[in-house]
């Protein structure tokens, strides 16, 4: 049989040069996969061959008069060579599901035409949205696809009202060791040909990225909340529960979780057999703009300033009844066409029926709401500005400002600065280790009160220290400032209260023998932080800055002070600490022990349930595997070799040297302690030769996905 005249064998040959033609075409580019992608790890000649990704691009779709939707797509890798779906010209099968929905015109919210009958223990039958089955795919070129949907849109649909198609594809390369891609993709469209007007676009799925990491669900295939409204609509119902699953609903419930005034009340929070009753909004659902942020671009950024409703609203409070008027100031409502009235965008102070006074963190009352700064706090800003006397065996003296936030100076016996502490550590290669005295019980830091310190009519001040930097110091040492600011606000009115402001960790590097001035090293920046919690505090609103906290919950310390006589103490040393509170739910399971530290009085904190909200490929949460959700310039892949060992009582080793100390706050059981353990000896750390930057093991190769 000849090559040429076989049929079958031509389409392979001319697919495999439409391959070839294309890689030829493409080599020269920049690559479209990072590191934190297995992509980025494979041989080049994988990557020719595979063209690892998946991209869905839809490029009409049209509603026939009898109903009819049809849609045609493109499939592609991520420089645009096309993909087979049968995975034979092109390497991974390609699995797709399609949704459509209307956009009424005189609503906001869309309705599913693609619906599937489910039925439950507390819903007895039901339709639905979900993918369309039994339609008609079609080649029509190479990764040209139409499809024409089983589902028809009803007799008499809008034809001047918005439709929109949502693909969802995955695309499997575990054969290769590329794991699985996958992609969504949605497109808006007018029957009769008019131009699109109305859109749904209140959050942008950069929004929920933000702290999610990339959003998707169901197994992974949907991603982005655009993807999300096509089928959480009011037409969903959880079937297990009764509940709804409508999106405002379900993510505002969500969100809400320990939070939610039935779970609150006892009543667990069950989303389709899922339980959320245990979530804890780490940005504190109460600042509404994390999600609905008016910075994205998203065209109805406003909505829940303008039009509020009892479904949304009544999810997060959901102990009150709108029908009877129950918990609701404002009494029974019908509808929701009154809500507006009361719940106006935002009334001149804050805790009023406003929407955004309704939702005000009292900390964040100067910065919510600076049109009236007269009668909100104004916070504290302590500012060092120098440090003198900073050579070995010296006293410090430390030049700073204490000022509100309008700028005023704060005299250091004001009766709402309820404390100021400086802090002492060093040297800067690393902290944990240096005594500053035998009177202090800190270990590797001294904490002194900055209070005590003298100010001129001007506001400028000094503090002198008690202890002296040691005899025997050398490089670089660290001074860091923490205080708290306690003020009544709104006296005289039903929404007084005392509101605890904290300023900025500022951390200040001096040499203590003329050296160069070396800072510690950068590991975590807040801002990363803040990309979930918003404005990171912690201790009251004394600490927020990753940089200051390091002084304290370092290598040699742990929760002794607060624990009970007799009791085994817990590590609260950096790196070991944040990874096992992130890690949370995965630590017990994955062969840890709990991880639990006493706190102020002896108060004993389990980290144990703590659900890291960062989701993986498959849409799954607590996924650890970005480190770059945290760290900042790799530093997860700058192994802390030959850093000062870490004290750590309940590990498995202890003291354990330090980069098997940060390794072991997600990689938790004996076994991998046993590993730690058998490539360190008396000469120290081999990890390096495993794990350091191109080598075999490479820390981001082996968190890739």
């Amino acid at each position: 049989m000849s090559f040429i005249t076989s049929g079958r064998l031509t389409g392979v040959f001319l697919a495999f040069a439409l391959l070839i033609g294309a890689i030829g075409l493409q080599s020269g580019s920049t690559s479209p996969y990072n590191k934190h992608q297995k992509a980025f790890y494979a041989a080049q000649s994988v990557i020719d061959f595979v063209r690892p990704g998946l991209v869905i691009t839809i490029n009409s779709a049209k509603i026939a008069s009898d109903g009819t939707i049809t849609v045609t797509y493109t499939l592609t890798d991520p420089v645009g060579l096309p993909l087979d779906a049968a995975g034979v010209t092109t390497p991974g099968t390609i699995s797709l599901g399609y949704v459509a929905a209307v956009l009424p015109a005189n609503q906001e919210e869309y309705t599913a035409y693609t619906t599937r009958a489910n039925s439950g223990p507390a819903v007895a039958s039901t339709n639905q949205p979900g993918g369309d089955t039994g339609g008609v795919v079609t080649a029509t070129g190479p990764g040209q696809y139409q499809y024409v949907f089983h589902t028809k849109a009803p007799t008499g649909f809008d034809t001047t009202a918005t439709h929109t198609i949502g693909i969802y594809a995955s695309r499997v390369l575990t054969d290769f060791d590329l794991g699985t891609s996958y992609a969504s993709a949605v497109f808006n469209f007018v029957p009769n040909g008019a131009k699109v007007t109305k859109v749904h676009d209140i959050i942008k799925t950069a929004s929920c990225n933000t702290c999610h990491d990339q959003l998707a669900w169901h197994g992974g295939r949907r991603r982005g909340i655009e993807m999300c409204v096509l089928c959480h609509t009011q037409q969903n119902v959880d079937t297990t529960t009764g509940g709804s699953l409508d999106l405002k609903v379900m993510i505002h419930e969500m969100h809400m979780g320990s939070q939610l005034p039935t779970v609150v009340a006892g009543k667990p929070l069950i989303v389709n057999g899922t339980d959320f009753s245990t979530i804890v909004d780490p940005a504190d659902p109460r600042r509404c703009e994390v999600c609905h942020s008016q910075t994205t671009g998203a065209a109805q950024a406003t909505a829940y300033l303008i039009t509020p409703s009892r479904a949304a609203c009544g999810a997060c409070h959901d102990d009150v009844n709108f029908a009877t008027g129950a918990n609701h100031p404002g009494g029974f409502q019908a509808d929701d066409t009154q809500c507006h009235n009361c719940h106006i965008p935002q009334g001149e102070l804050p805790f009023d029926a406003s929407i955004k006074g309704a939702h005000v963190v009292a900390s964040d009352t100067a910065a919510s709401y600076p049109q009236n700064p007269d009668t909100l706090i104004t916070s504290i800003k302590v500012t060092i500005t120098g440090v003198t006397n900073h050579l070995a065996g010296e006293k410090p003296v430390v030049d700073f400002t204490v000022k509100d936030m309008k700028g005023n100076p704060i005299a250091l016996n004001d009766p709402t600065l309820e404390d100021m502490q400086f802090t002492m550590a060093g040297p800067t290669t690393d902290y944990g280790y240096t005594s500053f005295g035998s009177d202090v019980t800190t270990p590797g830091y001294v904490g002194e009160d900055g209070t005590q310190g003298k100010c001129d009519s001007s506001g400028n001040c000094t503090y002198t220290f008690q202890h002296a930097i040691p005899a025997k110091a050398t490089g670089s040492y660290a001074i860091g400032v923490e205080s708290e600011r306690l003020e009544n606000i709104l006296t005289g009115t039903n929404s007084a209260q005392q509101v605890e402001s904290g300023t900025p960790n500022q951390v200040f590097y001096f040499s203590v023998d003329g050296s160069p001035v070396q800072p510690r090293r950068t590991v975590v920046a807040e801002t990363n932080c803040n990309q979930c919690h918003v404005h990171l505090t912690l201790h009251g609103n004394r600490r927020n800055e990753p940089e200051y906290c390091v002084m304290c919950h370092n290598p040699s310390d742990t929760d002794f002070s607060q624990r009970k006589a007799g009791d085994t103490p817990q590590t609260i040393n950096m790196a070991v600490m944040i990874h096992r509170i992130h890690d949370g739910v995965n630590v017990v399971p994955a062969g840890g022990k709990p991880f639990v530290i006493a706190g102020f009085g002896g108060s004993l904190h389990d980290f144990s349930g703590v659900l890291y909200p960062a989701m993986g490929p498959t849409g799954d949460a607590a996924y650890l595997q970005n480190c770059a959700m945290c760290h900042t310039a790799s530093s997860e892949a700058k192994l802390p070799i030959g850093l000062n060992q870490v004290v750590d009582p309940q590990g498995w080793i202890n003291p354990v040297q330090a980069t098997a100390s940060a390794c072991s706050g997600c990689h938790v059981s004996k076994g991998e302690a046993a590993h730690f353990l058998a490539n360190t000896d008396s000469l120290g750390e081999s990890c390096a030769t495993c794990h350091a930057t191109g080598a075999a093991y490479d820390v981001d190769k082996v968190h890739a996905q």
